[in-house]
């Protein structure tokens, strides 16, 4: 198949990977792909050299960035369309919001006759959210189901992003297919050594014995750290060595610090800045539990990636984080319930043997639900559903 896959820009992230992963295995398999992206322009870092020496194509659009500019906007509509009227592919795939519109749109407009090419998204996570005011979310919808026409096939990244999206009137039930989405499992799955864990440690200065809370998350709003901030307040007189690691940039950073050191817990807190996507793994192995307080994901890559390291969980019960986190590999608590954060993290300090069993009951659970084989053959068969009906 000829496939064109779009998304807004490469940057650090959970989408940017997916589509990476997904682009690459397709290109294995001997389809011709086509990757369209924007610049990798943010403080969250990027991924674009990613894209180099591998058997897609990339081709970057400069005008697509993520802010709305209606100048620039209608720019890339009309560049996007003469680029897909070129390249005639059998499928477009979109992701991410910006990206998802504009893509779809110059993709319907380049339909011929035969009606091809089929028109696919990918939504990695949801625009409209409980945290956002009303009137936002309203347009929002609205133009999700408008776009939604133009659309062949929506496939989400859990369960509960199609459920969310279909009581909103956006799209109808059959064309909808959850693909959970990929990790590059052997990074996680392989345990380093004792000396490299040590060296990580060595580096931000974390005790060899001491337990590790890590996050990983951009600091941003919506991520939650500040809970965290707030469970430390409880947690750090109890147990004197427990340091929590945050994993990420962002522009909350300074607020963050604030926060803490006004907390008086400035020598309890560690920040790496920005970790590439291959640093990851060795941050998780070296931590002993994994606490994820965002209250706005689609399903945090973040928390698999744990769980392929054996690391139990603590996560706040949104969105797709019901389908790997249970009382089998983990905590799920109600959203911004710091009282029941606090209590979740004291049982998974005090009781090491229940978070190794917690970690590799999560393993399990996880190996072949976000294998890149998994993911893409979901993938496929929705492609050869719409070219072969």
């Amino acid at each position: 198949m000829k496939i064109v896959h779009i998304i807004t820009r490469l940057i650090l992230g959970g989408a940017q990977e997916n589509t990476l992963i997904t682009a690459r295995e397709q290109a294995s398999r001997g389809n011709d792909v086509t990757l369209i992206t924007g610049p990798a322009i943010g403080p969250e870092g990027g991924l674009f050299e990613m894209t180099k020496n591998e058997k897609f194509k990339t081709i970057v659009v400069d005008k697509m960035v993520r802010e709305i500019n209606p100048f620039l906007d209608v720019a890339v509509y009309y560049q996007l369309k003469k680029i897909l009227k070129t390249l005639s592919p059998d499928i477009i795939h979109t992701h991410s919001a910006k990206a998802g519109i504009l893509g779809r749109l110059a993709g319907y407009a380049v339909k011929d006759a035969s009606n091809k090419p089929k028109i696919v998204h990918t939504i990695h996570g949801l625009a409209f959210h409980d945290y956002q005011h009303f009137l936002i979310n309203k347009l929002y919808i609205e133009i999700e189901k408008y776009t939604a026409k133009k659309t062949d096939a929506i496939i989400t990244v859990a369960d509960v992003m199609s459920e969310k999206a279909l009581s909103k009137g956006i799209g109808k039930k059959e064309m909808y297919t959850t693909a959970y989405s990929a990790i590059d499992e052997e990074l996680f799955l392989k345990t380093p050594t004792q000396d490299e864990i040590n060296s990580f440690r060595d580096k931000y200065n974390i005790k060899h014995d001491a337990t590790v809370i890590v996050t990983v998350a951009r600091l941003a709003h919506l991520k939650g750290h500040n809970y965290i901030i707030e469970s430390a307040e409880r947690l750090a007189d109890k147990y004197p060595d427990l340091i929590w690691l945050f994993v990420g940039e962002g522009q909350l950073r300074a607020q963050l610090i604030k926060q803490i050191s006004d907390a008086g817990l400035s020598d309890r807190f560690r920040f790496t800045s920005l970790l590439q996507p291959e640093e990851i793994p060795l941050a998780l192995h070296s931590s002993d539990i994994l606490v994820h307080c965002s209250l706005r994901e689609g399903l945090a890559r973040v928390l698999p990636q744990a769980m392929l390291a054996g690391k139990a969980v603590i996560s706040f019960d949104i969105d797709g984080a019901k389908e790997v986190v249970n009382d089998k590999t983990g905590y799920l608590l109600e959203p911004e319930n710091v009282e029941a954060l606090v209590e979740a993290c004291d049982q998974l300090i005090r009781y090491p043997q229940l978070r190794e069993t917690l970690g590799q009951d999560g393993r399990e659970l996880v190996k072949k639900m976000f294998a890149p084989k998994t993911m893409v053959d979901t993938i496929d068969k929705v492609y050869s559903r719409l070219i072969n009906p």
